[in-house]
């Protein structure tokens, strides 16, 4: 194993930290080694797997895709395509669906949607976005640019120009930066990398409204809080609002590179052939993996499942945070949580990975918990016994 990653840095761009460890294969909820160490993961690949390891009818599903063919040019219909368009539009309430390769592609698309939208309704001097401190959006120069935390930003500057950060849950910070000139707002319904927060009701319906008085887009970035992760198919939807972009990726493929935006059709039909565009996005293997994954997760009733497990989650948690005097608060929803700790979290996660737990970080002193989606109590309670006693040392 420490041939083989020596190796790997000779050769691999270090934009990573990498723990010293090579992943061979999984199976349900846990991951091996190349020594055929087990480990039980609570990261889910940066919560991506949401099916876990070796589902057999996900997995056959794209067997038989691979052997019907692997990639079509987008100047064709294919039925993958169009189941996978079909379900999402229909998992998030929205009209039309424009398939991506990645959550931060999404988020590229979304904001040229949005922005030709305020054009077409004749607001040409529109130039200006709003954002959440704290925020993140990706890592492309666009979605860099509306990402709320500057250190990600300022290797890169200047970036995209007409943006303003306000502060997550917190309406007013938000409704004092609108101007004639605000186009849209990008928000996450749950702050992911900046520590696992939810919105408040408040804030998000606030939101709804002020985007709604004022012709104004309002973009849900869904690529971690989203696909079942809440407990709702999306995380919006337990606020009770409609958003009219939603971007998505990670859980929708489980694994497969995918992204997707969808949006309400008086916003999606601005775009027209030639506005944008991506020579993988909508290819027959990833949509196989969104259709068949949205399949399973209807079929399975798991966002259910991620409710119960994800409330027994929250409590487990809860108790540590009573015992332990480390341990400072846990918060999210669903099966997107986090423990925040009154020190840096990384020692700790390298002391679990050593016992054979895999947890990320949220920001500097969170432990964030995003496993597969069909994670049992039982395996909760195996993970909060090791990071009970990785708190003791």
């Amino acid at each position: 194993m420490k041939q083989m990653i020596d190796e790997s840095e000779k050769y691999l761009v270090h934009s990573y930290n990498r723990y010293p460890v090579v992943l061979d294969h999984g199976e349900g909820v846990k991951l091996y080694d190349t020594n055929g160490k087990e480990y039980l993961d609570f990261g889910a690949g940066i919560a991506v797997c949401a099916l876990g390891y070796g589902d057999k009818e996900y997995t056959d599903a794209l067997k038989t895709q691979i052997d019907k063919g692997i990639h079509f040019s987008n100047y064709f219909y294919s039925e993958p395509l169009l189941q996978a368009a079909k379900g999402l539009a229909k998992a998030t309430g929205l009209d039309r669906v424009f398939m991506a390769n990645s959550g931060t592609e999404a988020n590229e698309g979304a904001l040229k949607m949005a922005r030709k939208y305020a054009i077409m309704q004749g607001h040409e001097n529109r130039h200006e976005i709003i954002s959440m401190n704290k925020a993140f959006h990706g890592r492309s120069m666009g979605a860099l640019s509306v990402t709320g935390t500057a250190k990600y930003r300022e290797p890169f500057e200047p970036m995209l120009q007409g943006v303003t950060f306000a502060d997550y849950n917190d309406f007013e910070s938000v409704k004092a930066a609108v101007t004639e000139n605000t186009y849209a707002i990008i928000v996450e319904a749950v702050q992911g990398e900046g520590g696992i927060y939810p919105a408040n009701a408040e804030f998000l319906q606030g939101i709804r409204k002020l985007c709604d008085e004022n012709d104004i887009v309002m973009i849900c970035d869904e690529i971690q809080c989203g696909m079942g992760r809440s407990g709702k198919m999306f995380a919006y939807q337990k606020y009770n609002i409609v958003p009219d972009i939603v971007t998505m990726a990670k859980g929708i493929g489980n694994g497969i590179t995918v992204g997707a935006i969808a949006a309400k059709e008086e916003v999606a039909k601005c775009l027209v052939p030639g506005d944008h565009g991506t020579t993988f996005g909508g290819n027959p293997l990833a949509c196989a993996a969104v259709a068949k994954t949205l399949e399973i997760f209807e079929k399975r009733e798991i966002p259910n499942h991620v409710e119960e497990v994800g409330e027994y989650l929250n409590e487990c948690l809860q108790k540590l945070v009573e015992k332990k005097e480390i341990a400072v608060e846990t918060r999210g929803m669903g099966l997107m949580r986090g423990l925040e700790l009154s020190v840096p979290a990384g020692p700790y996660i390298t002391k679990a990975l050593e016992k054979g737990v895999i947890f990320m970080s949220a920001g500097a002193n969170v432990i964030r918990f995003i496993p597969p989606l069909i994670i049992e109590k039982s395996d909760v309670d195996k993970m909060i016994a090791i990071l009970d006693s990785v708190l003791d040392d």
